[in-house]
């Protein structure tokens, strides 16, 4: 089950991912961050477990400035390591 909480200070808001994201909570996550604007945060300290997919989905974010508040350090290594071989493998970046 995924929770999200969506706070704003005026300038820039933050979403917060508490318990386990999975592919089928992208589309959401997706819609969530749509309708922010620009200057969006995704905080992800209560975030349990994540899949490939929303791995690949963060470092897309993060690519496109989304800001990674308190990523837990298995989810970086991995979102490193999944974009180190989409490089390697040649495969062209979304």
């Amino acid at each position: 089950m995924l929770k999200l909480e969506r706070s704003s200070d005026g300038e820039r808001t933050t979403i917060r991912l508490i318990g386990r994201a999975r592919s089928e909570h992208l589309g959401e996550i997706a819609n969530q961050i749509g309708g922010c604007g620009p200057n969006v945060t995704l905080d992800l300290e209560e975030v349990t477990v994540v899949d490939v997919h929303v791995v690949r989905f963060l470092g897309r974010c993060e690519k496109e400035g989304t800001a990674l508040l308190h990523c837990p350090p298995y989810v970086r290594e991995w979102i490193s390591r999944e974009q180190r071989q989409r490089r390697t493998n040649g495969i062209k970046e979304d």
